[in-house]
């Protein structure tokens, strides 16, 4: 099916820092010393503290849910691929995968992903929203 929906502009974040990884931790409550302690990082062979996975699915979901409106997501999952490091730039893009009707209600399919400056991907996400109107 041929959509004729507008993506959103792809939306970039960063360079990311420390603080914003401990802000992430202190908001989830995973407090793992890998995503902010120095000594705790090298000590377990990285080079410094890497993102909580999740902080890059949170910044896709709102990205897309900004798109659609939080109230529609019905689905959402996410594939870790890439560790985030302090001073990495995020771009979140979305495509559709289609648009269908489920029920009577209008519904579209998604894929996220959120590429590092290197042009890795970090995460992968699929999400499923209600559109309200059947296309």
């Amino acid at each position: 099916m041929t959509t004729t929906r507008t993506l959103p502009a792809p939306w970039t974040v960063g360079p990311v820092t420390r603080t914003d990884f401990v802000r992430y931790q202190g908001a989830s409550g995973d407090m793992n010393p890998i995503h902010h302690d120095q000594t705790f990082a090298e000590a377990s062979g990285y080079p410094s503290p890497f993102s909580v996975g999740m902080f890059q699915a949170g910044l896709l979901a709102t990205y897309a849910s900004d798109w659609l409106g939080a109230e529609n997501i019905r689905s959402y999952r996410v594939r870790f691929l890439e560790q985030v490091w302090p001073d990495d730039v995020l771009t979140c893009t979305a495509m559709i995968l289609r648009e269908y009707e489920d029920d009577g209600v209008g519904k579209i399919d998604l894929e996220l992903d959120c590429a590092r400056q290197t042009g890795g991907l970090a995460v992968k996400a699929w999400a499923t929203f209600v559109t309200g109107v059947a296309p």
